[in-house]
């Protein structure tokens, strides 16, 4: 009975660690504020294409991360 009561007592405890990680449309929006920070780090903007003036420096959400060439 007591060994019943431990495996009881552990399942729970990893039930309990599952349920409290993040969801997909958390880390989603995680990521995408993550890969504009990035390119705002770098003087970028992101657009859906960049002109013969700039360089793709990485892709945001939306297109790529746009820097002015020096």
């Amino acid at each position: 009975m007591q060994s019943t009561m431990k495996m009881f007592g552990i399942i729970l405890i990893v039930i309990s660690f599952v349920s409290c990680g993040p969801s997909a449309p958390q880390m989603k929006t995680r990521d995408v504020a993550e890969r504009t920070h990035r390119c705002f780090i770098v003087h970028g903007t992101c657009k859906s294409a960049c002109n013969n003036l700039e360089y793709e420096y990485s892709y945001c959400n939306t297109g790529p991360c746009c820097v002015m060439q020096e």
